[in-house]
């Protein structure tokens, strides 16, 4: 039986996996109102947006603006992405102190995504990752479309084993794992994450980034959980999706997230209520109803005689 008590970090990605894929452009001050109701919220990692070329995800050209305009909160770090060399420049002078810098493991997905093959990919980011190490940015590498791709299916996990040793042996932080076009199931998820584990050195944390376009995400967060996966992204709403992976849809949600998570005895620091007017307002905005459960679920009678009293 795995242990069911202890911290789990959630990092809500709504301001950037949660936003990339909409047409409608969100100003910084719309942004900045959501970055608060994240603090308010309790979340403690949150990821703000990528540094990649605004020909290719327009909703992201304001991500350098956005963090020179925050007023950072203690307790909270504010990461984002980043795909190349270029993009970390652009980190690096708005002083980002924390970036996810990613491959695929999927050659179709990494030539549709920067243009380049897998071992290209590669090659070409693991100086960025030396460079953001460098220079004091705490780096979590990542492994997109690791459980599979939305082009080509079955991801081999012994690619997605040599890709994570290779970014250990670079002096990362923690290695993410993305199932990027939301295939992975459950059993799946559990393997190569015990299996990771296993291999990777302890100082090197391992994290989980989970879509529900299958409607498994949830299931899929409890597997790693199982696994001793303790990190995992999320964003608000259940929003997101990738804009080079056909039909994957959104994030776990965070606020279901937190509630699975609470619910089996482990520790967040999210109140999952709290997220109820957050995605009240992005459905306005959106003008479509977001797949969260919990922003949806009234409170229960016991706990409304609670705060009556």
């Amino acid at each position: 039986m795995y242990e069911c008590d202890g911290q789990v970090l959630i990092e809500d990605e709504f301001l950037r996996d949660g936003l990339q894929n909409e047409k409608r452009l969100f100003s910084i001050e719309e942004k900045l109102g959501f970055l608060n109701d994240l603090e308010q919220a309790g979340v403690k990692r949150i990821q703000l947006g990528s540094f990649v070329h605004p020909k290719w995800v327009p909703q992201m050209a304001n991500t350098d603006e956005l963090f020179a305009s925050l007023t950072p909160k203690d307790g909270v770090i504010y990461t984002a992405l980043v795909l190349n060399g270029a993009g970390l420049d652009r980190a690096l002078a708005v002083g980002v102190k924390h970036l996810s810098i990613s491959v695929s493991a999927s050659e179709t997905h990494s030539q549709k995504n920067t243009n380049r093959s897998v071992d290209e990919g590669r090659a070409k980011i693991a100086p960025v990752i030396e460079k953001a190490l460098a220079e004091g940015v705490a780096v979590r590498a990542g492994i997109q479309s690791a459980l599979g791709c939305g082009f080509e299916g079955h991801i081999d996990p012994d690619r997605v084993l040599d890709i994570a040793r290779s970014f250990a042996a670079l002096g990362v932080s923690e290695i993410n794992i993305a199932d990027t076009a939301g295939l992975a199931n459950p059993r799946q998820v559990f393997e190569l994450c015990q299996r990771l584990r296993g291999e990777l050195p302890d100082e090197v944390a391992l994290s989980l980034h989970l879509h529900d376009t299958r409607g498994l995400g949830i299931a899929n967060f409890v597997a790693g959980l199982q696994a001793g996966v303790r990190i995992f992204d999320a964003a608000a709403g259940g929003l997101g999706g990738c804009p080079f992976v056909p039909k994957a849809t959104g994030n776990i949600a965070t606020e279901d997230a937190a509630y699975a998570a609470e619910e089996m005895g482990f520790e967040t620091g999210i109140d999952w209520q709290a997220f109820r007017t957050l995605v009240e307002r992005a459905e306005a905005l959106l003008e479509r109803s977001l797949p969260s459960r919990m922003a949806h679920v009234p409170p229960p009678p016991w706990a409304q005689l609670s705060e009556d009293e």
